[in-house]
């Protein structure tokens, strides 16, 4: 039985599926990751990313802070791509509890799934550091400069983890009650070196971990099935 042969019978035999996702699954709808080749960290600022996408950058140097954030984080042309539609129809069809994901491109929600946990948290979500009014990623992308509350003239900021700030806790509760109550983890597009999300896959309690990703990870040893393959294309060819 091929890897591909196995991971369709744990699907087709599996009630209770959580994926957890990350980079690699938006990287195929065109969206830059931070650690490949032509990742965010190899491209040439006048500060790193992970500085300039620091709670201490933001604070110190907000308009520096937007500038980046408009032009690199905001990938509003991206569209869902195989692997995150098949998501979509996994939970439609009562296979997948809940997406896990790393990523803030709501690009799962736009696919159609309804139970995401967004770890990171989403560009789509901003608000006011002053009255908590809400305002959609148009608000952003159309400002100029530091972006305002037009009710209270309050900073707005995105709803997104920066480095040195925590994650929320009611998402991480959520998501590590999806992941404990699984039946089956498939893990894809992601190194598993990001902290404390990383971390999570550790609540899994049963045996079909499944890892899947372009390059060897820390975690193939632990895992019952590893394909190292595109997250879509492996997908792709899995049905319910």
């Amino acid at each position: 039985m091929t890897a591909q042969q196995q991971l369709q019978q744990w699907v087709h035999d599996s009630g209770s599926i959580v994926f957890f996702g990350g980079a690699g699954v938006s990287t195929e709808s065109g969206i830059p990751d931070f650690r490949s080749v032509d990742g965010l960290y190899n491209q040439k600022y006048s500060q790193p990313p992970e500085t300039i996408l620091s709670h201490t950058y933001f604070t110190g140097h907000t308009q520096e802070f937007y500038r980046f954030y408009r032009d690199k984080m905001l990938c509003l042309d991206a569209k869902p791509n195989t692997a995150h539609l098949k998501l979509a129809q996994w939970e439609r069809a009562g296979k997948l509890a809940a997406v896990v994901t790393q990523n803030i491109d709501g690009l799962h929600q736009l696919a159609g799934s309804r139970t995401v946990y967004e770890l990171h948290g989403s560009v789509h979500r901003n608000y006011c550091t002053k009255c908590g009014a809400f305002y959609g990623v148009d608000f952003i992308a159309q400002s100029q400069g530091v972006p305002r509350c037009p009710a209270c003239g309050g900073l707005v900021k995105p709803d997104v983890v920066l480095y040195e700030e925590g994650l929320d806790q009611d998402t991480v509760e959520g998501a590590v009650r999806a992941i404990a109550q699984a039946d089956m983890l498939i893990v894809g597009g992601t190194s598993l070196v990001v902290y404390p999300a990383a971390g999570l896959i550790r609540y899994y309690r049963g045996n079909k971990l499944v890892l899947i990703n372009r390059d060897p990870t820390a975690y193939d040893a632990e895992a019952d099935l590893v394909i190292h393959d595109s997250i879509g294309k492996v997908l792709g060819g899995i049905e319910v």
